[in-house]
């Protein structure tokens, strides 16, 4: 067996697939979890980036982050969960990382959580795809 098809055969196993699944979703579950435990830690994010109603929108986002995460997890409307997250993600990129707006060392920071965001919304839209193609099949 050659080293591509060896990563192959590795890359297909359910475990691995679910643990890259886990990688993808691990900063949602994170902030979710955390923002739960520390709600009003996560109302003072909210009104930090000037978004209102502070309260409401924290639910949401914990709602979304976590809820989102299990579907991707789970594989229930993995489509779904995967869409959402990747919407949420370029929707908070650009009210938490307006590099175009900033100078010198905090612009760099920010450019690059910029252009990281884009590619977690991009893998995300691909998780998306993937389970889209896969339905279509079944």
């Amino acid at each position: 067996m050659t080293l591509p098809s060896r990563w192959c055969a590795l890359l297909h196993s359910p475990l691995v697939r679910w643990l890259c699944l886990l990688l993808l979703c691990a900063a949602y579950l994170q902030g979710g979890l955390t923002k739960l435990s520390g709600f009003d830690g996560a109302v003072a994010e909210m009104r930090h980036f000037g978004l209102a109603p502070a309260e409401p929108l924290a639910v949401l986002v914990i709602a979304g982050e976590l809820g989102a995460s299990l579907m991707i997890l789970t594989g229930r409307a993995r489509w779904l969960g995967a869409a959402g997250l990747a919407l949420f993600t370029l929707a908070a990129t650009l009210v938490a990382n307006r590099y175009w707006e900033m100078q010198g060392m905090e612009r760099f920071m920010a450019a690059n959580a910029f252009y990281e965001h884009l590619g977690l919304a991009g893998a995300f839209l691909l998780v998306a795809c993937q389970d889209l193609d896969r339905r279509q099949r079944i």
